[in-house]
């Protein structure tokens, strides 16, 4: 199996036109610069779980918890409007933590940084959950 190495390059906002033919744009996932591909709409836990990026969902993605939390660390404003469900299992943790959203709610319009609050250690180190490609940090 070949290794790859993923590069790390500065998103920016502009549109690409994925296999299906919709737009597509880049998730980063930090602190590890994980570069990966969403298409238009998709959400946040579905753009991991297609990368294999590991991001917790104990109700199966259906806004009835809050284990699927993400920071937005850049490109808020890419996202999908922040509905009243969404908000109150925000509210519902009161741990102070901003610019928070949950993955499975979520929905990519644009290029964004995000990440975990509980991101793996195992996961920042070697083979990418089996893929094959090493992870490039900066």
């Amino acid at each position: 199996m070949a290794i790859k190495n993923i590069m790390v390059e500065r998103p920016t906002n502009r549109t690409r036109t994925s296999i299906g033919g919709g737009k597509s744009f880049t998730m980063t996932w930090r602190p590890l610069n994980l570069v990966v591909m969403a298409e238009e709409g998709q959400t946040i836990l579905e753009v991991c779980e297609e990368n294999r990026i590991p991001l917790e969902h104990h109700c199966g993605g259906n806004c009835a918890c809050s284990s699927c939390r993400v920071i937005v660390h850049e490109g808020m404003g890419a996202l999908s409007t922040i509905e009243e469900d969404e908000l109150n299992q925000l509210d519902d943790l009161e741990d102070g933590i901003e610019n928070a959203r949950l993955g499975c709610q979520a929905r990519v319009y644009g290029d964004t940084q995000v990440g975990s609050p509980t991101t793996p250690q195992s996961f920042a180190t070697g083979d990418h959950e089996g893929t094959g490609r090493q992870l490039s940090f900066k």
